[in-house]
């Protein structure tokens, strides 16, 4: 039974990071805003499915591995017992903890939520199918598409609750597998499969490709597989899966080269495919409109606008598919509705991948810029030569500063390290602003830290690096 119009000056689709933002900010400034979500609690896939519960779930196996390898070698003894109910239990009450937060925040900016399925009926239309079956519809000046994404199948290979399952299952295991199959080496895949090695699976990752996680700088790549590797993991890469069959005691996963040649088969208990996401477009009425998306599902996109009175952002757009990029395109985009400057540099989105050590980066990769012809210094700093990181005992990695032959400008900052995904934000400010090597190479760093490795690399650029 349909329920009576309401008019606002912004619907938004999708409670999502890009969502619950442009919400929020709406408000602040103002506008009548409501934000359409179907999940029971706000935050979408990066707060209840994705970012958090993944890094609550890193955190707590950092712990476990911390206290089972490195406590005795500082003096302390433990017997640590696995409680992986309770570590799941942690996991979820923090969850909440965040989703009530943005609810929170939608009532004090006076943002409503409006719960159920959203769907564009037209220009200005929003119809909402809430859970039991009512529908409502809502007026719109504006509305903003910011339905995220989902994981990606891999064809030949159906999933199966707690056999072969996406992220969303990889947050959720019972019990810890003795046998872990990742399917893909990006960052989802080496995040969760971090956190089940940790707490004691044999974990094997089946990569298409001949390296792991594209888009990273290839040197610091090789040392970050390296690495993984020398903790437990093992890799199979330039492999590509055809097919699965799943039994009583496990999945049998079929493997061949990538580049052809003879099958084989391989064994685990779970299989965790994750080689990608993708746009999360189905049902929405796009065509009510003229939208249609690209071949992979994505919204192209004038400056956000797609169509009169419609708008996109996050993860159904191009760009990174990161929590903090649809973040960045919401307030642009409702800076730029309410007759504000809106832009966002795609070109200065830093990535984060959450295992031990940290891999973070910045701005452009060695290889893009031979790629390109562009002609650049290079500044490295190991931190086995950190203070900080050596009386850590947490010495694997380094800081790579790419800069401009000519000007200095820095061009791209790569962190393989401990605390990596804070300590990029350094080179974040420092390349917004245009800056050098040398700016932050003599700027001084409290000694001792780990950031001091950062500084090292700037110097090094100029060859005048010294042991921190």
């Amino acid at each position: 039974m349909a329920e009576a119009t309401a008019a606002y000056d912004v619907v938004i689709i999708g409670g999502g990071p890009g969502g619950y933002n442009a919400a929020i900010r709406a408000g602040q400034l103002g506008l009548k805003v409501a934000c359409v979500e179907m999940r029971s609690t706000l935050g979408g896939t990066c707060l209840n499915v994705g970012c958090m519960p993944s890094k609550a779930l890193l955190h707590a196996s950092e712990l476990w591995n911390a206290a089972n390898t490195e406590f005795a070698k500082i003096g302390i003894e433990v017997q640590p017992k696995l409680h992986l109910d309770q570590m799941h239990k942690a996991k979820d009450d923090s969850v909440t903890a965040l989703t009530k937060g943005i609810e929170f925040l939608f009532k004090k900016n006076k943002a409503d939520w409006i719960k159920g399925k959203g769907k564009i009926v037209g220009k200005g239309k929003v119809e909402v199918t809430a859970v039991d079956g009512s529908v409502q519809t809502l007026d719109a000046k504006n509305i903003v598409i910011a339905t995220g994404s989902e994981p990606t199948p891999l064809p030949g290979v159906a999933f199966e609750d707690g056999k072969v399952i996406d992220s969303t299952g990889a947050l959720s295991l019972p019990a810890v597998p003795k046998k872990l199959i990742v399917v893909g080496a990006g960052i989802i895949g080496l995040e969760l499969g971090s956190v089940w090695r940790r707490l004691g699976a044999e974990v094997t990752v089946v990569e298409f490709l001949d390296r792991i996680t594209p888009g990273m700088d290839t040197e610091v790549a090789t040392a970050f597989q390296r690495t993984l590797t020398k903790q437990g993991m093992s890799f199979k890469l330039g492999a590509k899966v055809t097919g699965a069959k799943s039994g009583k005691d496990g999945v049998e996963l079929t493997v061949e080269p990538s580049a052809g040649g003879p099958a084989e088969t391989i064994k685990g208990d779970v299989v965790l495919v994750a080689i990608g996401r993708r746009p999360y477009t189905n049902g929405l009425g796009l065509e009510s409109v003229g939208v249609t998306p690209d071949k992979r599902g994505f919204i192209d996109h004038d400056h956000f606008k797609v169509a009169d009175g419609v708008w996109v952002i996050g993860d159904v757009t191009h760009g990174p598919m990161l929590a903090h990029k649809a973040e960045e395109d919401a307030v642009a985009v409702i800076d730029t509705i309410a007759g504000k400057y809106g832009h966002v540099d795609y070109a200065l989105v830093p990535s984060v991948v959450y295992t031990f050590p940290e891999v973070a980066w910045i701005g452009q990769t060695e290889d893009q810029l031979k790629a390109a012809g562009v002609q650049y210094k290079k500044g490295k700093f190991p931190f086995t030569a950190n203070s900080r990181a050596k009386i850590n005992h947490e010495t694997d990695g380094f800081v790579k500063v790419l800069a401009d032959a000519a000007t200095d400008k820095v061009l791209g900052v790569h962190i393989m390290g401990p605390q990596a995904g804070e300590m990029i934000h350094e080179a974040a400010i420092t390349m917004s602003f245009g800056g050098a090597s040398e700016d932050i190479a003599r700027t001084c760093h409290a000694h001792p830290t780990r950031s001091e490795a950062v500084r090292q690399a700037a110097m090094d650029v100029e060859g005048w690096m010294m042991q921190a």
